[in-house]
């Protein structure tokens, strides 16, 4: 299976380590999009699924509290997981994104060992990158 990730950051280079890293973690990705802010961010939606959402907490225009407020005020993208890569270290910051329905943080600086094993986690993939138990879904589909 592969995955549709949505970066936002303000930070270009930022966007593009994190992007690095997820090349390197074994994660099968499709498309990976990125943006500068969260209403950027609503703009990629508009026109692209995405099966998580990797976003910094502190950006201009939108920051990524209110990304999350908008996303979980909307049916089509309330699901969507959403973990914050931020600096922002605030346990009420944190809090808050946590009973918005954020999945993840992770502060930065961070090694990437910890973003592999957090996004493993929220995507539900095993230690060795698969999805879910593949030989029990083939022994329960009988076509």
């Amino acid at each position: 299976m592969t995955f549709n990730i949505l970066i936002v950051d303000d930070s270009l280079s930022m966007r593009a380590v994190i992007k690095k890293i997820i090349g390197i973690s074994g994660i099968r990705t499709d498309k990976c999009y990125e943006a500068q802010n969260g209403r950027e961010a609503l703009e990629v939606l508009a026109g692209n699924w995405v099966d998580i959402i990797l976003s910094d907490i502190n950006m201009p225009e939108m920051n990524g509290i209110e990304f999350l407020k908008a996303l979980r005020s909307d049916q089509l993208f309330k699901e969507i997981p959403v973990v914050f890569i931020s600096t922002e270290a605030n346990s009420e910051r944190i809090k808050e994104a946590t009973l918005l329905g954020a999945r993840g943080f992770l502060k930065k600086p961070f090694v990437p060992e910890e973003l592999r094993k957090l996004l493993y986690e929220v995507l539900g993939l095993s230690n060795e990158g698969e999805y879910g138990d593949n030989d029990q879904i083939s022994e329960e589909m009988d076509f």
